[in-house]
């Protein structure tokens, strides 16, 4: 947002609204994937997780200050990360792939439910087009849809510090690993360089389209309303 503020290419009804969907990123959805990671690692083993207080769809115990104001300025943020022991899983390759795999699931299954809403929606229920509240409402199940699959594709991208590089860890040898989690420091300043490939590249339009058509339990009706092809 805050380049677009720079180029004078956002009005004051674009901030409002910016603000509105990063509120909603911030106290609802990172929410959902953090409390599926911290789950999980619940129920595989880490029974510690639940007295570091990330058992919770409590957002003030998930948000990232600067996280959340990066995603406000830059479009790209993070929730706190939920601090995983994996000496407490028996197989502590797998316990971590399955944690980190809880959380873009999470996203998917919430992106189905709203797909499924839709789906209702416009077969059984088309008269809510018709109306403001109606029309709102689908508005919302639509950008949460939209915002689940895209938050959960990004994070299945193999590259550390994101999920898939802990899904991806399970099946390096123990030497990959170990170098991985060396470089994951520096994490950071190299992910933009993948955010950059993957966006020219047009790879995660590609997949998110995949998501949503699978989420909208491929409607030919559903994808033509909301101009997906």
């Amino acid at each position: 947002m805050l380049f677009q503020l720079l180029r004078g290419s956002l009005t004051f009804e674009g901030v409002i609204i910016n603000i509105l969907v990063i509120l909603f990123v911030v106290f609802l959805i990172l929410p959902i994937h953090e409390f599926a990671h911290a789950g999980a690692a619940y129920l595989l083993g880490d029974k510690a997780i639940k007295y570091r207080g990330r058992l919770t769809f409590n957002p003030l115990a998930h948000v990232d200050p600067l996280g959340a104001l990066c995603l406000l300025l830059f479009g790209f943020g993070w929730a706190r990360p939920v601090p995983i022991d994996p000496r407490n899983f028996k197989n502590p390759k797998t316990g971590m792939a399955l944690s980190a795999l809880a959380g873009p699931m999470s996203n998917l299954i919430c992106g189905l439910l709203s797909g499924i809403g839709i789906f209702a929606i416009v077969h059984f229920a088309p008269q809510m087009f018709s109306n403001d509240l109606g029309f709102y409402f689908i508005l919302f199940l639509f950008n949460f849809l939209a915002i689940n699959v895209s938050l959960a594709v990004f994070n299945l991208i193999p590259f550390p510090p994101l999920d898939g590089s802990k899904i991806m860890y399970a099946f390096l040898p123990d030497s990959a690993v170990n170098f991985m989690y060396k470089i994951e420091r520096y994490s950071f300043i190299l992910i933009y360089a993948v955010i950059i490939l993957f966006s020219r590249s047009g790879l995660l339009d590609i997949i998110d389209n995949f998501f949503m058509r699978l989420c909208l339990l491929n409607d030919p009706m559903c994808l033509y309303i909301f101009g997906i092809g």
